[in-house]
């Protein structure tokens, strides 16, 4: 698991990303961020570090993740290219 990547944007596993990826203003991939959180360049979110966590912690809560493990996924996100 060392050389899985996430998204530099949610910390979403790139793996777990249906479409492979954000795509950039050109329509290529980029493996940087995840389809959810950027498309055709630009991102999909815009918003602070602290509403992203929030929701991303209710998307996850949603989706059938326990409280807990949302709570610890989403503490990373600040050190996050995206966000530093």
């Amino acid at each position: 698991m060392a050389n899985q990547k996430f998204c530099q944007s949610c910390g979403m596993p790139l793996s777990k990303d249906p479409n492979n990826g954000g795509t950039t203003a050109d329509g290529s991939k980029t493996d940087k961020y995840c389809s959810y959180c950027y498309v055709n360049g630009k991102f999909t979110f815009e918003g602070t570090v602290k509403e992203m966590q929030d929701f991303c912690y209710q998307k996850m809560v949603e989706h059938g993740h326990s409280k807990f493990v949302a709570w610890i996924f989403t503490r990373g996100m600040k050190r996050l290219e995206r966000w530093k």
